[in-house]
């Protein structure tokens, strides 16, 4: 294929991959009943009416004005699903429902914004020096990334929602799996390659069917050297953690730091969010259901309890520069691009990319495995760790988007690595990185633990 050719082979690509990710977010707004698209199920959230406009007036901000110079046909939704009402100075200061637009009126100005930014995009040149942040497909990856990881937000959203505001799917089976032991695998000190290079060439990256694309936070690529340390081979598992919690974990103060114990006393915290007691049993809220307490499962939790549960162990939660090390790491000192190997993410090798809307049982994927024995490194559950997410020497922030990682970058938030069952195949590369504050339990968030 000639080098003019590749431009047109990334556009029909991203094309295609922007209709599939629009379907992912259309197929989750196709769950929630009419009567319940102005709930919040999730307070530190906006209601799901935002995101119904917000995911394509993020896309026409990006490209439809900022590449394309059209003009706009509706100002007030350009910046209303931009940023939300404002609950302090705005013209409607008490985010009501009655404060947002009818769903009608909203999906027409949803259809309207991808019908003008498609015809642009079919005739769009992805090698036109004057318009470089469209170069080989660069903001439309962009705006790819962004829905998709709403994608995950808003199923951790509707997951919160009562099973009577939406309308069920079709469960795919969990695969059977045998039961695993707990148990710590060494991992020999060794260097770990955190970050991207920011040499990647795009083309290069097509060619082989990888995606070279990176968010502000993953550049530069370093390596950190990391000393000998031990790690569980599986997640925490919900019998791990009914143990914790049945010897009175939520209740020893000595397991919690200060901040972590005034947010459990103050909102009442006393168990997972997932969790659901029923007289002397727990049950489980999947998206659909509510079900025994599957004890095989990964439990979902904040990092205050992950790091509590960790120090009733006496271990302690991974650096991110471990959690590479025992994902990435090889005996011959090589790293791999994935856990397994080289190939790339598919059903075989962990519950990630939409496979299902809930974990399943740790050690169901053994051939993705990791090269030192920890399973399950990659989907079932993003893995906390204790490093505070911050800048990699060299960052720099996207020009078109300055605060997407920066203004995060405020000691509060804690890197997770890894990806869920509702997370995306191209999140999945070595680079990504996702933070959350210490205290919000909603995300599909696992743990494991280690020894130093």
């Amino acid at each position: 294929m000639g080098a003019a050719a590749i431009p047109v082979q990334i556009r029909q690509t991203l094309m295609s991959r922007l209709a599939k990710a629009r379907a992912r977010t259309d197929e989750l707004f196709a769950i929630v009943r009419p009567e319940a698209f102005y709930d919040r199920p999730i307070p530190e959230r906006r209601r799901v009416i935002f995101y119904l406009g917000h995911l394509e007036t993020f896309d026409w901000n990006l490209l439809g004005r900022d590449v394309f110079g059209l003009d706009p046909f509706h100002q007030e939704f350009d910046r209303l699903f931009a940023f939300g009402i404002d609950p302090v100075s705005g013209k409607m200061p008490t985010d009501q429902p009655s404060d947002w637009p009818g769903r009608p009126e909203i999906e027409a100005y949803k259809h309207r914004l991808r019908q003008t930014l498609d015809a642009c995009l079919q005739l769009a040149s992805l090698d036109n020096p004057a318009q470089a942040l469209l170069q080989n497909g660069f903001l439309l990856q962009v705006a790819i990334e962004h829905r998709l990881m709403h994608a995950e937000t808003l199923a951790y959203m509707l997951h919160q929602l009562p099973l009577d505001r939406k309308v069920e799917r079709p469960i795919v089976p969990a695969p059977v799996a045998p039961p695993v032991k707990p148990r710590m695998v060494e991992i020999p000190a060794g260097s770990a390659t955190l970050g991207l290079p920011r040499n990647a060439k795009p083309p290069f990256g097509w060619a082989f069917g990888w995606d070279p694309f990176g968010w502000d936070n993953e550049f530069e690529a370093h390596r950190v050297d990391v000393p000998t340390f031990a790690i569980d081979a599986y997640n925490v598992t919900n019998a791990d953690y009914l143990n914790f919690e049945r010897a009175g974990g939520y209740e020893h103060r000595s397991l919690w730091t200060h901040a972590d114990w005034e947010w459990k006393q103050a909102r009442g915290v006393n168990h997972p969010v997932f969790w659901k007691r029923g007289g002397d049993e727990w049950f489980y809220q999947t998206m659909f259901a509510e079900l025994p307490l599957p004890v095989d499962w990964p439990v979902y939790v904040s990092h205050a309890e992950a790091l509590a549960y960790a120090r009733w162990q006496g271990k302690a939660l991974p650096t991110e520069a471990e959690l590479h090390r025992a994902a990435y790491g090889t005996r011959d000192g090589l790293e791999r691009p994935y856990p397994w190997g080289y190939e790339p993410p598919d059903e075989r090798f962990g519950n990630f990319d939409f496979q299902r809307w809930d974990p399943v049982p740790v050690g169901t994927y053994p051939a993705g495995t990791s090269a030192f024995g920890a399973a399950d490194l990659l989907g079932n559950g993003w893995e906390w760790t204790s490093t505070i997410f911050g800048p990699f020497t060299g960052f720099q922030p996207f020009p078109f988007y300055s605060g997407y990682s920066a203004d995060f970058f405020d000691g509060k938030h804690y890197v997770a690595k890894g990806g869920s069952a509702r997370t995306a195949a191209c999140m999945l590369r070595r680079s990504f990185r996702n933070w959350f504050q210490p205290h919000y339990p909603y995300i599909y968030a696992a743990f494991r633990c280690v020894e130093r």
